[in-house]
């Protein structure tokens, strides 16, 4: 049956991830200017981007099991409910511990969000439209990371920092009103009804908050470090009580069948994989164009936006040819693409023009495009609509893992490489003198995530054909 408020649906779920995309860009540049007006250090100011983080990734799956149960509609006009509130929230704050407060209500809203919006974008679309419409979703994400910076520096340059987060509240506003009416009609909006599995979500909060937090510290903590190995310990064990507690639930918070699905779980794996690779990029190069090359700010943030607008706009392409074609070709030679970008980004040196450098960024940004859309098109087909919450859920959760590995990955090599090379100095105290040393780093960082993305080419191969 062809649901007839389909567009309307996207255009929601459209505004949804570029607020959720467009604010987590703009903080990231505002950080500087925050930590001068509350007189804090970079360690504590981080938090305002770490807490974010671990509050979205550690609830996505829960909020997605309880779009299942309770109905979409609801989970999503919460979400932006909260989301609005940590908003304001956050633009009132008068100390960095209300900040990070804030950021915590505000990441629990945009956990709802994200956690519904691919399965919204699946209920809704026939078959043969959802890779086009998740196709449109990728360059509606890629246009917020792509405009973040550019709107934040205009709103830093004339207004407070409280402004990026003021500007969410009209528009969170004006989008819970119309998601009270546009989603009352949606397929399986009134949800299963089955109870939700607290226990699950528990173990689930605690087992990847630890995670998230020992990858994110690993390179200051040390990977020997009590701290570092008690939160993997952590992990292991209160994943290894997940895994129990679903066996033996009637309702569990993660279906494990759904591991039995080959469209499912190859996809799943191959998506936090293309992230990790991704991230070694989208982590080391602003280092590499501040300290070798010497460029200023407004420089270095024009060339990091060019993987984005071919995002922007090769998306909805790939996502219609995955209609067509399916996604395992167009996924595997992505993950290729990207990785060729990674090998031809060892070969860089500052004394390159930029042209050299915006040619391999871009092939980044195509391999990412050729992805991302087709992909999460076979994975959220390939479950019962019943059970699209939880692999909405679940994809989000990956993603944001995988971000988290690569940044985590990246550093630990660069910094372990760099300290060794400089003989404990770190690039707090660079010189022009140590660009040899910044850039045998370098080179380690990217032929690493090289390897990360062949090997994930290869797995997204494997998923074979969709049936």
């Amino acid at each position: 049956m062809v649901y007839n408020k389909k567009w309307k649906v996207f255009s929601l779920v459209a505004v949804s991830i570029f607020m959720s995309t467009l604010d987590s860009s703009i903080v990231n540049v505002a950080l500087p200017y925050i930590m001068q007006e509350m007189v804090t250090d970079i360690s504590t100011i981080q938090w305002v981007v770490v807490i974010y983080l671990l509050t979205v990734s550690s609830l996505l799956l829960t909020f997605g099991r309880l779009s299942d149960i309770k109905g979409r509609r609801s989970i999503y006009v919460v979400g932006f409910i909260v989301f609005t509130l940590g908003s304001f929230l956050c633009a009132v704050a008068g100390t960095v511990s209300f900040l990070v407060m804030a950021r915590v209500a505000q990441g629990a809203g945009a956990s709802m969000l994200m956690a519904c919006s691919p399965a919204l974008i699946v209920d809704v679309f026939e078959k043969e439209q959802r890779g086009r419409a998740l196709g449109m979703i990728g360059a509606v994400v890629a246009a917020g990371l792509t405009l973040g910076p550019v709107a934040g520096g205009f709103i830093l340059e004339y207004l407070s920092w409280r402004y990026i987060f003021y500007i969410n509240i009209p528009i969170g506003i004006a989008a819970t009103i119309a998601g009270v009416f546009v989603l009352k009609t949606i397929p399986g909006g009134q949800g299963s009804r089955e109870p939700l599995d607290y226990i699950g979500s528990l173990t689930m909060m605690i087992g990847l908050s630890c995670l998230i937090l020992g990858l994110t510290q690993m390179a200051t903590w040390g990977i020997l470090s009590f701290r570092f190995v008690g939160c993997l310990i952590i992990a292991s064990l209160v994943g290894a009580g997940f895994i129990i507690n679903a066996k033996n639930c009637a309702h569990p918070l993660f279906d494990l069948d759904l591991l039995k699905i080959r469209l499912f779980v190859l996809p799943l794996a191959a998506s936090g994989i293309l992230f990790a690779a991704l991230f070694t990029i989208v982590f080391m190069m602003p280092f590499y164009l501040t300290y070798p090359c010497g460029f200023s700010a407004a420089r270095t943030g024009g060339i990091m936006i060019v993987p984005f607008l071919f995002l922007l706009f090769i998306s909805p392409i790939a996502g219609g040819l995955s209609d067509r074609f399916g996604s395992r070709l167009l996924c595997s030679f992505g993950m290729v693409l990207l990785g060729l970008s990674l090998v031809s980004l060892i070969f860089l040196s500052p004394e390159m023009e930029i042209p050299a450098i915006l040619w391999r960024m871009g092939l980044a940004g195509v391999g990412t495009a050729l992805f991302v859309s087709p992909n999460n098109t076979t994975l959220m087909g390939a479950v019962p609509i019943v059970r699209r919450g939880i692999a909405s859920g679940a994809t989000a959760t990956a993603r944001n893992l995988g971000m988290v590995m690569g940044v985590a990955f990246a550093t630990t090599i660069f910094t372990s490489s760099f300290a060794h090379l400089t003989k404990g100095a770190g690039l707090d105290n660079y010189t022009p003198a140590m660009a040899p040393y910044f850039m045998a780093s370098f080179q380690k960082v990217m032929g690493s995530g090289a390897i990360i993305a062949f090997v994930g080419a290869a797995i997204a191969y494997a998923r074979g054909k969709e049936g």
